[in-house]
């Protein structure tokens, strides 16, 4: 793949996305207040965090790991602990760090 073809591809993709975040900013005022859409884009974030989050735990070297000798898991579950007893997402990013990172440690 060439350099200029790349680097059109990611102008494009970034118009793209721009294209879309400004289009809820600058018509965002003529969506219909109905509460039934509201609460429904309520569970956009956490839908969108597990879509990025489930492949980071779920697979490595390339395939899928959901087996106890997964140390990503662990971290995750611990991560999962905090985050219910403390709700901070420091707290819990903090925690599932180091979990992985002793987790790690204690394996290598």
């Amino acid at each position: 793949m060439s350099t200029t073809l790349l680097l059109l591809s990611m102008a494009a993709c970034g118009l793209v996305t721009f294209l879309i975040r400004l289009s809820f900013i600058a018509f965002g005022h003529q969506l219909p207040a109905d509460p039934r859409i509201s609460a429904l884009l309520r569970y956009v974030p956490p839908a969108i965090l597990g879509a990025l989050i489930g492949p980071e735990i779920f697979m490595v070297g390339g395939g899928l790991n959901a087996t106890p000798d997964n140390p990503r898991l662990w971290a995750a579950l611990v991560a999962l602990l905090v985050a219910r007893l403390t709700r901070s997402v420091l707290a819990t990013i903090a925690a599932g760090m180091a979990a992985l990172w002793a987790i790690q440690a204690g394996l290598g």
